[in-house]
């Protein structure tokens, strides 16, 4: 079986698994194939898994069998990134939802050419010119060495070193103009082994805050099989894990406003984070010790 002819047999069990049908036009359309080809396929997944999908003849077309197993392991998150967004492939222009949805805006995206760039200089091991525009200094022309994309949640990051300040940082992409590969290999401080902060990964162990009544529900909603959810993350990007996930990092879980539905149960997890302080309620030891 060829790859092209196993992606059209996903699609043939997502649509089945989560819009219960499929027609030869749905698939047709998808992947530009012939209604004869579209046939074959059909009857191809029909004999490898019969319980799977029924032909409704009076309407001509395929629907979810009753005992259906799906054969294709469907992660969540592009289930729900399809349902939402829709399948494209830059190629069929717009991309349409496939059942009614609503999620919030995205209100930070990229510059296409700017990312593409930096996607460019990562892929090749080279370093870029940039203008960089921060908040705390201003504009500035730097180099970095940029070797991976961070989403936050709210923004996408390119982790890079900083020749300006001989440091390895965390850079916003809107914030970055006018990038220029230079055809030169990075230096071996430069390189992602030797940042720190992104090799170190913390254990973050999240609980249901002792002062809700009921715990069992926080539980549901993520998914708890013992009571915690146990998160291995980055040290340069834990902060921002925290503060997306609106968990209360404080030692006391003092935190009680609604939104903070979970709390870092050992917050010296975060010993040695640099940016630690962004974290929502998080108090260094030093402090702590000092405030006693």
């Amino acid at each position: 079986m060829s790859h092209a002819q196993r992606e059209r047999l996903a699609y043939i069990d997502f649509r089945l698994y989560f819009m219960g049908e499929i027609g030869r036009p749905d698939l047709a359309s998808r992947f530009g194939v012939a209604p004869a080809g579209a046939t074959r396929d059909l009857a191809l997944y029909r004999e490898i898994a019969p319980q799977n999908i029924e032909f409704d003849g009076s309407s001509k077309i395929y629907r979810i069998g009753k005992e259906f197993g799906s054969l294709f392991n469907h992660i969540p998150q592009r289930v729900l990134s399809a349902l939402s967004l829709g399948f494209g492939d830059g190629v069929n222009g717009d991309a349409w939802p496939m059942l009614p949805c609503e999620s919030p805006a995205v209100l930070s995206s990229p510059r296409i050419e700017v990312l593409a760039s930096i996607c460019r200089a990562i892929h090749a091991k080279r370093p870029i010119a940039v203008r960089y525009h921060s908040l705390s200094r201003g504009d500035s022309d730097r180099v970095i060495v940029p070797f991976a994309l961070v989403d936050t949640g709210l923004r996408w990051h390119v982790r890079a070193f900083d020749r300006k300040s001989s440091e390895f940082r965390d850079f916003v992409v809107t914030r970055i103009e006018a990038p220029t590969l230079v055809d030169e290999e990075p230096k071996a401080n430069e390189r992602p082994e030797n940042d720190i902060q992104w090799t170190r990964i913390v254990e973050l162990d999240l609980v249901p805050p002792p002062r809700l009544a009921r715990p069992e529900i926080i539980r549901m909603d993520y998914g708890m099989a013992d009571s915690s959810i146990r998160m291995r993350v980055r040290a340069a990007f834990a902060d921002n894990m925290l503060l997306r996930w609106s968990v209360d990092a404080s030692p006391d879980h003092s935190l009680r406003e609604e939104q903070y539905r979970l709390w870092l149960s050992d917050p010296l997890a975060l010993y040695g984070v640099e940016n630690a302080k962004l974290a929502p309620g998080y108090q260094a030891p030093a402090a702590k010790t000092a405030h006693k």
